[in-house]
């Protein structure tokens, strides 16, 4: 009987194997060049007297309403010279993130045939870390400043923030962009279908960014994934428990979904726990679902949260 068991399990994990080469040759296959423009280099290595042409280039990124000056001063501020020259260190060959990008948009027309092939711009920006890259329509727009290195001397931002400004987090993050535009909204607010909602966009990396580890594209450490999984069980039954999972009380949404140093159960555990457990949660919710239910990535976008969690059978491990 066990060499039985052995054997079965062996045969579904080749099935499997053949099953994941089969797609990924298929993905191969996708014609699929992106084009890079060096926004970054074209700005900064411009002379005042260029900055109309600029304008014109580029309208999109020199909003109404701020005087040449603004722009002209940036251009020749100290400080932004050098996170430009920071930034060329680092970027100065940009060809293996442009293969990257490659891969990934072979992926996303994959799954999602009629997305445009975007055409990706580089920026120097202002140090906004909720917008370090931004999928829109037929533009991805990245902030290389944000993606220097967590140890970079430029950074005074918090740890839990930093651990993400690594140039692997590039992809994750347009990930991250490409599907919140894709996620209708829904009316509920609980907490379950905040999980859920964040879920879908963090499940839609296991299948666009495939070579990607768990803690990469949910931006944790591999220690912190550790945690998630260990403890797994013992969260489920607190939010259970604390009657959580249908309460719309905002607060829940700072305690374990937002990006934050550690969740909040009020407990001891608090101390060893990432930010943004119940987004893991969530992703498992949603993995759980897609095992049990025939559906494809853009379907199970448009799915409304209750009906995912109805149908997924979840329960944590052990």
């Amino acid at each position: 009987m066990k060499l039985y068991r052995f054997t079965l399990l062996l045969c579904v994990f080749f099935l499997s194997c053949e099953q994941k080469s089969k797609v990924e040759k298929e993905v191969e296959e996708i014609p699929v060049d992106i084009k890079v423009e060096r926004f970054d280099k074209a700005f900064f290595e411009a002379k005042p007297e260029d900055l109309g042409k600029l304008k014109k280039q580029y309208p999109y990124f020199f909003p109404a309403g701020n005087n040449d000056a603004v722009w002209l001063q940036k251009m020749q501020e100290p400080i932004w010279r050098e996170v430009y020259s920071e930034v060329q260190k680092k970027y100065s060959n940009f060809e293996p993130v442009r293969q990257e990008f490659n891969s990934l948009f072979q992926h996303v027309k994959y799954y999602f045939p009629k997305a445009k092939t975007p055409k990706v711009i580089t920026v120097i920006g202002e140090m906004d870390y909720t917008a370090k890259a931004i999928y829109a329509d037929s533009l991805v727009i990245v902030a290389l400043e944000l993606y220097l290195g967590k140890e970079h001397k430029f950074y005074e931002f918090p740890n839990y923030l930093k651990q993400n400004f690594e140039e692997k987090q590039i992809m994750p993050d347009v990930v991250s962009s490409f599907t919140y535009r894709n996620i209708p909204a829904f009316p509920d607010r609980n907490l379950v279908s905040q999980m859920i909602f964040e879920g879908k966009q963090l499940y839609a990396k296991d299948l666009l960014l495939p070579e990607y580890t768990d803690a990469d594209k949910i931006g944790y450490t591999p220690e912190q994934i550790k945690w998630c999984e260990e403890n797994e069980a013992y969260m489920w039954r607190y939010f259970m428990e604390k009657e959580m999972l249908y309460s719309d009380d905002p607060k829940l949404t700072t305690r374990f979904i937002a990006p934050a140093p550690f969740s909040k159960f009020y407990l001891e555990i608090d101390n060893d726990s990432p930010g943004r457990v119940g987004a893991w949660i969530g992703w498992q919710i949603v993995r759980s679902y897609m095992k049990n239910n025939n559906v494809t990535l853009p379907e199970l976008l448009k799915v409304n949260s209750k009906e995912i969690f109805e149908k997924s059978k979840y329960k944590p491990k052990k």
